[in-house]
């Protein structure tokens, strides 16, 4: 394995640009670094420990008989693939945001887990927790509506680590993954610089995203920075903040997504057309397109689905459990008019809601003198909807659902 180590200052440079802000509560960095036993593949039944840090410079391939120590923030180079081969386990010294691993834009990641012997990237904490370390961080070639046509160069950076993403590729290749599960991740440095479990910036649909589980995470789940990738089979448990999240101008497709809050999260789905913090410089806004998506709250007042920012979005086959609201539609920005995608880029096909106080609210900041009706967002036939069948392709690698 050859890896150019970082030095403690430039480490300490990658944590001073941020983007957006929400109520994400801090995390405190710490340092209680004992390796801990909790099950996963093949490594976790070796006693041999390897360290990752700093850049991969060349294509590696890691060993699932080693228990792997991610000591410190670990990057792909442009160049270079990362190999992870099924059962693997990559236990994260608990220092929060300082730990986590970047595939940078022109590099790919090739995780090869299966049902019955995954990649589990968790922590190494003796008591995990929720912040412990920072997730996995994909930058792309794709897509983001912060880059001005004008100015195809001047790249937008990420929130942790000022690392550039985006571009014109729309079938950029990142690499892929399968069967991954990452556990006791995200968290903050402020406001407005955060890690996710899993956060995808401008990532490409060459780049193939199945069978991922984050469980338990201090910030969202996963979130979108723009980008064309599509992802099937995705499971959030135990989010703090909101389990999915998109922005500046996402378009690709999460088919099968299964969402459970069970750390009293913020949304189940929160949806931005772009960056609000900052503008659409691409003149595009986002509109995935979902299907086969159950939504499970903790009967608070939070929200299954917010849409806000201009954002499209188009949602077949969605079971709505235990939330105060259901679907919310927000025109909160004057430029891009969330509602005046409604119904050809905004609409909602066969949804059931169980022990939903409001199933649907419209709020207005510009007193639209035709606000949308339910009807109008929601149609098809509930006794359709039956959302993911999360017992049949979880089965064997997700933990903690009920």
């Amino acid at each position: 394995m050859k890896i150019r180590f970082l030095s403690s200052l430039l480490i300490l440079a990658l944590f001073t640009v941020g983007c957006e802000e929400d109520n994400t509560p801090n995390i405190e960095i710490i340092d209680n670094s004992v390796v801990n036993n909790i099950g996963g593949g093949n490594g976790g039944d070796t006693d041999e420990t390897e360290d990752l840090f700093g850049f991969i410079t060349e294509d590696t391939t890691l060993d699932a008989n080693v228990t792997y120590r991610l000591a410190a923030a670990t990057f792909v180079d442009e160049g270079a693939t990362l190999t992870i081969p099924a059962g693997t386990v990559i236990r994260a010294e608990p220092n929060g945001v300082q730990n986590y691993i970047a595939v940078l834009r022109g590099s790919q990641i090739q995780i090869n887990g299966t049902a019955s012997n995954p990649v589990v990237m968790t922590s190494a904490a003796t008591t995990p927790t929720p912040g412990d370390w920072g997730g996995l961080v994909i930058l792309g070639q794709s897509t983001t509506n912060l880059i001005d046509p004008a100015t195809p160069d001047d790249l937008p950076t990420s929130e942790v680590g000022q690392l550039p993403y985006g571009g014109s590729v729309v079938d950029d290749n990142s690499g892929s993954i399968s069967y991954l599960r990452l556990e006791y991740v995200g968290g903050a440095i402020n406001g407005t610089q955060e890690l996710n479990g899993l956060s995808l910036y401008a990532v490409g649909s060459g780049t193939n995203i199945n069978h991922v589980q984050v469980f338990q995470c201090s910030d969202d789940g996963i979130e979108f920075f723009g980008g064309t990738v599509n992802v099937n089979n995705l499971a959030i448990v135990g989010a703090e903040d909101d389990s999915v999240d998109w922005t500046e101008g996402y378009s690709g497709t999460v088919t099968d997504v299964y969402v459970e809050q069970t750390l009293d999260g913020d949304s189940g789905f929160e949806m931005d057309g772009f960056n609000t913090d900052f503008q659409n410089s691409g003149g595009f806004v986002s509109i995935p397109t979902i299907t086969n998506a159950t939504v499970i709250g903790s009967g608070d007042n939070s929200r299954a689905f917010r849409l806000r920012a201009g954002t499209g979005g188009i949602f077949t086959n969605v079971t709505i459990e235990d939330f105060g609201r259901g679907v919310v539609v927000e025109d909160d920005t004057s430029g891009d008019i969330t509602s005046a995608n409604i119904p050809d880029d905004l609409q909602f096909t066969d949804v059931s809601f169980t022990g939903v106080t409001d199933e649907f609210l419209y709020e207005d900041d510009f007193a639209n003198p035709s606000p949308p009706a339910q009807a109008d967002v929601i149609g098809g036939d509930a006794t359709n909807a039956t959302g993911t069948d999360i017992a049949t392709w979880g089965a064997g690698w997700t933990v903690g659902i009920n």
